[in-house]
């Protein structure tokens, strides 16, 4: 990682230096190890405040790390976390649409996953869909043999209830 240091009225010193170069070359590592990263420090002391400010190009976005305080190592240290916080988030953001894919199925049942391991599916219904409100009759005459159960609009109440088909062929109705 190419680093640029900008000091206003202050320096940091030979080992202090060496410490932040590591800890920004981890840095640099956790955007792109390929390529080349360049980081702009700048400190600065105003009123017996330490300001440190550190800003990384990654992908067209700018990283920033922004710390003040009594302590000029710790100012520096603070701006790294928070830096490093928000490379972590970029650089995971960046997978992530990067790996988006569509898997192939299996190609033989002797390969396919077990039932447990499939995923389930959640199936959206428009709730916007014009129903018309029923009476318990009407659901229950709208059951057939292959529904354990009916969500419906209950045309007395205006509430949704569902009505729940038992093993020993009665029905229990819950009303919301």
């Amino acid at each position: 990682m190419k680093i640029t240091y900008t000091g206003r009225q202050v320096a940091l010193a030979p080992a202090q230096l060496q410490k932040a170069e590591t800890r920004l070359a981890k840095v640099g590592k956790l955007l792109d190890g390929r390529r080349e990263c360049e980081a702009h420090v700048i400190l600065s002391l105003e009123r017996r405040l330490h300001r440190a400010e550190i800003t990384v190009n990654y992908y067209h976005h700018q990283l920033v790390g922004i710390a003040s305080g009594d302590d000029l190592f710790t100012v520096v240290g603070a701006a790294i976390d928070k830096l490093e916080k928000q490379a972590l988030k970029a650089r995971s953001k960046w997978r992530d649409t990067k790996r988006a894919g569509t898997a192939e199925p299996p190609s033989s049942p002797a390969e396919a996953p077990p039932e447990s391991e499939l995923e389930r599916r959640v199936y959206r219904i428009n709730h916007h869909e014009s129903r018309k409100p029923m009476t318990v009759d009407e659901a229950m005459m709208q059951m057939d043999e292959r529904r354990d159960y009916l969500v419906y609009r209950d045309a007395n109440t205006g509430g949704v209830s569902v009505l729940i088909r038992r093993r020993d062929g009665n029905f229990d109705l819950i009303e919301g």
